[in-house]
């Protein structure tokens, strides 16, 4: 029998209904961004779990999750791994003593143009504001990307600063996410950026080979491959259960252009904070050919102090991780705070 077309926005998701967590059949990622859950009340409706009119006061913050991530979390379940990633609650509310509106020091690191400047012999451009999800605990979930982030027209302060500065060796972009641009307009970016002659390593910061594996397409690698500049790309996975057949075939197309990929995970209270969880998901990256590079300790931003989890507890997983893990796959324990001119090490 073939799979149920559910790509159509007019399509059933009642409770039981095929179409309920997701379509199964593949669209563009274009597509996806278009057709993704974009209110808290249909995410719920969609996935069974009851309404909560007090928590969609928290949608200050809006919500966007595609369908190919929603298909990956288990219906009914009100404390499964992705879900509690996307799932706005009245936690977000109310007065949250240190934690606040931009954490990192986005904002006293910006250069113009979407340009942040904050580590020796790197940059990083604000590409866009769009992103594949929206995850409750973003630290950038109050940044004023209209004022503040970077567009095609405004790219220029910022590769002018880069041109400028020929200690900067490697530039970054992130967003939102940079691969929400369509394969032309991120292929003339970066040829911009090839075209600085002391520029010569590029990272991508990206969740969507996570959360629409469909957008690494055969364009976007050959343009990668094609680059001058060493290219890591850099993805965002959390848990274990975001990994699924898709997700490892996108990575493994990034990797056969010879691209590197790593992992950034963020420690979270009921997501990722125990130690089979996290070495699920140290296992399921190796496995896949990806590097796990960073466990960020939360970033205190406004909203997401439910997701943190104590640092003397922190520590103690990752010891507990070096006892179960190669070397290789136990990413390294950080914090980020602002002003400093690295990433903090912590365990």
């Amino acid at each position: 029998m073939p799979p149920p077309d559910c790509s159509s926005t007019a399509a059933p998701q009642k409770n039981g209904d095929p179409c309920s967590a997701a379509n199964t059949r593949p669209v563009g990622w274009q597509q996806a961004m278009k057709r993704a859950i974009r209110s808290q009340r249909e995410l719920r409706r969609v996935l069974g779990i009851a309404a909560d009119p007090q928590a969609e006061r928290a949608e200050a913050f809006p919500t966007f999750v595609p369908l190919e991530l929603v298909s990956r979390i288990t219906p009914g379940d009100p404390g499964d791994p992705i879900l509690r990633q996307v799932l706005a609650t009245a936690d977000e509310l109310g007065d949250q003593p240190g934690f606040v509106s931009d954490p990192v020091g986005d904002l006293q690191a910006q250069r113009g143009g979407g340009l942040l400047h904050k580590y020796d012999g790197r940059a990083l451009i604000v590409t866009h504001g769009a992103c594949a999800v929206h995850c409750r605990y973003c630290f950038r979930r109050e940044f004023p990307y209209l004022e503040n982030g970077s567009r095609k027209q405004s790219w220029a302060p910022a590769l002018r600063y880069i041109r400028d500065d020929d200690s900067i060796e490697e530039v970054l972009l992130s967003g939102g996410d940079p691969l929400t641009l369509t394969d032309d307009v991120l292929s003339g970016l970066v040829e911009q950026i090839e075209a600085i002659s002391h520029v010569r390593r590029l990272r991508i910061h990206t969740r969507l080979p996570i959360a629409i594996p469909q957008r690494v397409t055969a364009e976007l690698v050959d343009r990668l491959d094609r680059s001058r500049l060493a290219v890591w790309v850099v993805v965002h996975s959390n848990h274990a259960q975001e990994i699924d057949s898709h997700v490892v075939a996108a990575l493994d197309r990034i990797r056969r252009a010879g691209i590197s990929v790593l992992n950034q995970a963020v420690l979270l209270a009921g997501v990722n904070d125990s130690v089979d969880a996290l070495a699920n998901l140290s296992l399921k990256l190796v496995d896949s050919g990806v590097l796990p590079y960073y466990l960020h300790q939360l970033d205190r931003v406004r909203g997401a102090r439910h997701f943190w989890v104590d640092i003397r507890r922190g520590k103690q997983l990752m010891g507990q991780l070096r006892a179960r893990l190669p070397g290789y796959a136990v990413p390294k324990y950080v914090i980020e705070q602002a002003g400093e001119n690295s990433k903090t090490p912590i365990a």
